[in-house]
């Protein structure tokens, strides 16, 4: 694949990320009482639940209404107070893999990054991060794309990867977004563009699974892989880490040709 070919297919993929992310999910809550320990008072908590439905083919389900959602907890059917259909605004974290494995794919990595900063919305906000060995936040939370295009043209290959550290890191700073009104719901969801396993991560590959699955916080990952080798056992085993970061967060996984 040239790199004009292969820069055009990460940017059209990049824009179909961008558009699962923002898709109008469904904004549900309910009310759960939990008793209040040790006192014998109940209290009543409102549960916010985000859900993104697609079919059998993978293409989003908007026309859902609310009586046909129902919500459990411990095999107890919840009261659903409140629903709505909407195009949340988004908190995103986009990780760019800088190893130096990434050196032929960079610029490719860098245009479509840009393109895909430019393509959010003004409600909208996103971080750069890259990492290799260490793991560096470019730009902080932002609208303005400019900056975000700054900060990833400075982005250069070199180094081992730590994957896991950046997930981690970036969940982390997901969780200081503040919203802007008391009513403001805000989706939050991090893209990683990578082409190979973790190797030099301090934290495990099962702790940044949980926090992310307790942080609701959706991750959508492009596997790169090599021409030369596509399915050699490094990348098999990255695959796996990745799949399984989208799967379990409600993100979606995508092994283009590179």
């Amino acid at each position: 694949m040239t790199r004009h070919r292969g820069q055009r297919d990460l940017t059209l993929l990049l824009a179909v990320v961008l558009a699962a992310v923002t898709a109008a999910p469904s904004e549900m809550q309910t009310l759960l009482a939990q008793s209040q320990v040790p006192s014998f008072r109940t209290g009543v908590d409102l549960v916010s639940v985000t859900v993104t439905v697609t079919d059998a083919s993978g293409r989003y389900v908007t026309d859902l209404e609310q009586d046909e959602f129902e919500i459990y907890e411990d095999r107890i059917q919840q009261e659903l107070n409140f629903f709505t259909r909407s195009q949340l605004p988004i908190a995103l974290a986009l990780l760019i893999d800088t190893s130096a494995s990434m050196e032929r794919r960079m610029q490719t990595a860098q245009e479509a990054a840009i393109g895909f900063a430019y393509r959010l919305r003004p409600q909208d906000l996103a971080s750069v991060i890259d990492f290799d060995s260490r793991v560096n936040i470019l730009e902080d939370f932002t609208n303005d794309g400019a900056r975000l295009e700054r900060a990833i043209r400075r982005t250069a290959a070199g180094g081992s990867t730590s994957l896991h550290n950046a997930v981690y890191i970036s969940l982390k700073e997901l969780s200081k977004v503040r919203a802007r009104t008391p009513d403001e719901i805000r989706r939050q969801a991090i893209v990683v563009l990578s082409d190979g396993e973790d190797t030099s991560s301090l934290v495990g590959f099962t702790e940044v699974l949980e926090l992310a699955k307790r942080s609701e916080t959706a991750t959508y990952t492009i596997g790169l892989r090599t021409q030369e080798n596509p399915r050699r056992r490094e990348f098999q085993e990255a695959e796996y880490v990745l799949r399984q970061l989208a799967r379990e967060t409600g993100g979606r996984a995508f092994f283009p040709d590179s």
